[in-house]
């Protein structure tokens, strides 16, 4: 299991699980953030989960609007702006 700095030496270690799949593709996942990503080899996994933490965390990326919403066919009063767990195996304890 590898283990990440955040490069912020009060903060708590994270965990980086990397998976490779039955199809050969490598799953990488951010137990910490709760966030998972894949690609082709390793390297492309981890940037990949890279930019996904990014997204996730607000670091990049803009906030979703009711009108994205609806430009995806999704009612805004329907989708929670909660934060969810997501329905995965990698998630589940």
């Amino acid at each position: 299991m590898a283990q990440a700095d955040t490069g912020d030496s009060d903060s708590a270690r994270r965990e980086i699980q990397l998976v490779q799949e039955n199809d050969g593709r490598w799953s990488a996942i951010d137990k910490g953030v709760g966030v998972a990503s894949h690609g082709e080899t390793r390297s492309e996994a981890l940037v990949n989960l890279d930019e996904a933490v990014a997204l996730h965390t607000g670091e990049i990326g803009e906030p979703v609007t009711d009108a994205d919403l609806h430009d995806l066919g999704l009612d805004p009063e329907e989708v929670s702006a909660e934060p969810q767990e997501p329905e995965s195996p990698w998630f589940s304890e």
